[in-house]
This record gives C-alpha cells, structure tokens and sequence, in this order.
C-alpha cells in the first residue's frame, strides 16, 4: 500500500513520529510536510502550499494519512484530482478545542481562537478514520465538543457528534524507545537526582515543579537535577530562577545536544515528578520511564495509562503536598529504586516493534473498507 503522510508542522514530537513510521512501516510512505513554526499559520495556511506539493510528486497513494494542523477541507479542495476517493486517516497528536491556551496569546481576547477548533471539528468530519494517541485524548475531545458547537449563534452541526464518534479509535503513539538502550548506561550513585525533560512552556507547569524542589532544598535533603527540554526564545522565568537558585544540584541545564547524550540523561536520573497541566500522550514521560526513571504522575489527563492499575496509588498523585510526600518516600528509598529495573515495563508497548503491525493493520483495514 502506498500512503501519502501530510505533516503541516513537521518538528519536535510531530517529525519523530513521521519519520519513524515511515522507517518502520511495511507500506510505502511518502512525507509532504511544512517546517515546523508559526502554528497557526500552518493551520490557516498550510494546506495550499501542501496540495501543491502533493500535486507536483508523482507519488499517487491509495490512503492519506493527515495529521490535526492540517485544515483538510481546503487541503482536499485543491489536490481532488489526485485524492479523488482515496480514504483519509487523520491523526490527532493535540487538538484545539482541549488545549489550554497561552494566558499572554492575544487571540482569546480578540475572541479568534476558536477558529482553530473549527478546523479541527470540520476536518474530523472530513475524514474516513480518526485515530487519537491515547484513551483520554479520544474521550476529552468527543466530550467537549458539544460546548464548543453550541457557542455559535446558528447551524451548531450537533447531528454530526455521533458521525465522528463512531469513525474514532486509539492508536497509541508509536516511540523508538529501544533506541535508548544503545547507549552506555550509568551507574547510578550519590544523591538522588531528579528530572524535567519537557518542552519549556507555561502548560508543563515548571512553576510548580521547581517549587517542590526550592521546598525540597529549604529541608537541607541533597539531591541533584537534569533539566532537559526545548524551549524557544521565550520561555517561563522560572528556569532562570531555578538556574540560579540550585546551581550547586544542577548536572545539566538545557536542551541535550544530541540523542545519545539525551538518552545518556535520562538513564542517569532517578526520579521524575511530573507537574504538567496538559498532556495528550505524554512522550518524554514515557522515555524517562522506559530508562527506568521512577515516575510520580498526575492522577489525570493520560498518565494514567503509563501506569499499571495496581500502582496507581503508589505512582500518582493528586495534589501538590501529596507529591512532595511521595518525594520525600522516594528520596529516603533511593537504593530499593534504583535497583529496580521493571519500570521500563510500564510502557515497552509503546515501542514500535510492537505498534508498528498495529498501524499496518488499521491503515490496511481503512483500504478494504473504503474499495
């Protein structure tokens, strides 16, 4: 089967994705895809240059994998004589309506930024087969959509809700995780040493996360800190702070040069407390884990999913003092951690090893459906 993969915001998470399918895809996959800046650009903007592309290969597939920024109505307007009826898969990394916006993005004031949602709404009903990369992503998009039609005056399309909850399924996504064993793996010794390995943004909530460790330093418990992550020309002054004020515990302070010293990074660390406001899948989460970083998650958004039913209460937490406590707990048992290797366990079904025939078999599926 040949597929044409249509990537509008192609960096970060979105390229990893992309590229590993189509190395480890048994189709033929074909990437048409934009640089990966000016997001609501893309958004608005991208389908045009994109369909020109796709009309100047030669490529002609028989499915068309898109993901959420692409607006697929006009993406489909200009490139019909060569989609014609070929079905369409449509991936949600994120979504628009769910996602907590920016406090300091002008937009929600100027009242614009639901139009973004309604690219989202309009191209999942465009689309043959809609796959989400996790159980709650699915669900928090399914379940907020009525609100978010019923804010229009007129013609809400709520008869169109079940139409696009029957086309929904999960289809996790796919990680080469077992890339991060090809590394010389550290022995762990001294202090506990903890981690942040997440896009430097407001919605990751680093204010919270470096409170627990200014609160951690204040009881004089020694510890040290990897922080990771990539982060734009601007980024939350709490990393400046935190730069400052645990200079003494910082190991590393920024974005890994490359893979291998990344991966290096994380099997270095002990412990990750995670603080994130936002999370559909959870990527660097799942990587730290798979290094077998002892996780302490939000009881919410996708985090549970990383986590075995049964450790649940040891591994997540609701509210801030109860992750301080759990902390704390994980801090005096550092040895009995880090002699544990079974966390990795928790998510190698993420891997693509696995994942891989999963895809296959939904994308082929859609194929046989659709002729």
């Amino acid at each position: 089967m040949k597929i044409a993969l249509i990537e509008p915001f192609f960096s970060g998470s979105h390229r990893q994705w992309a590229t590993q399918l189509q190395r480890v895809s048994a189709h033929e996959l074909r990437i048409f895809s934009l640089k990966g800046r000016h997001w609501k650009w893309r958004m608005v903007g991208g389908a045009l240059p994109l369909a020109q592309q796709f009309l100047d290969e030669s490529f002609s597939p028989d499915l068309i994998l898109c993901t959420d920024m692409l607006d697929l109505s006009t993406f489909l307007s200009f490139s019909k004589e060569k989609t014609g009826s070929c079905p369409i898969a449509l991936y949600f990394h994120e979504n628009q309506i769910t996602y907590p916006w920016s406090p300091n993005d002008q937009d929600i004031e100027l009242e614009r930024d639901h139009h973004y949602g309604y690219i989202n709404f309009t191209s999942a009903l465009l689309a043959d087969a809609l796959y989400f990369n996790s159980s709650f992503h699915k669900e928090s998009f399914l379940e907020a959509l009525p609100a978010f039609l019923r804010q229009f005056p007129d013609q809400k399309q709520l008869h169109t809700l079940e139409q696009i909850r029957t086309k929904s399924a999960v289809l996790d996504l796919g990680c080469n995780l077992q890339e991060l064993d090809k590394v010389t793996i550290p022995e762990k010794n001294g202090h506990p040493t903890f981690l942040w390995n997440h896009r430097w943004e407001y919605d990751k909530d680093p204010e919270a996360f470096f409170r627990l460790l200014f609160r951690i330093k204040d009881t004089g418990r020694p510890f040290k800190l990897i922080v990771l992550g990539q982060h734009y020309q601007q980024y939350p002054s709490i990393f400046e702070e935190a730069r400052q004020k645990l200079s003494s515990e910082i190991l590393h302070f920024g974005f890994a040069p490359s893979r291998t010293d990344y991966a290096r990074l994380l099997w270095q660390a002990d412990i990750l407390p995670v603080t994130s406001r936002q999370e559909f899948f959870g990527l660097s989460v799942v990587e730290a884990i798979y290094c077998n970083c002892y996780p302490l998650l939000p009881d919410r958004l996708s985090y549970p999913q990383h986590i075995p039913d049964e450790l649940h209460a040891t591994h997540l937490y609701n509210k801030e003092e109860e992750l301080y406590e759990k902390v704390v707990r994980a801090m005096s048992a550092i040895q009995d951690i880090r002699q544990n290797n079974q966390y990795r366990n928790f998510v190698t079904r993420y891997d693509w090893s696995n994942l891989a025939p999963i895809y296959d078999a939904q994308f082929k599926q859609l194929l046989q459906k659709a002729t």
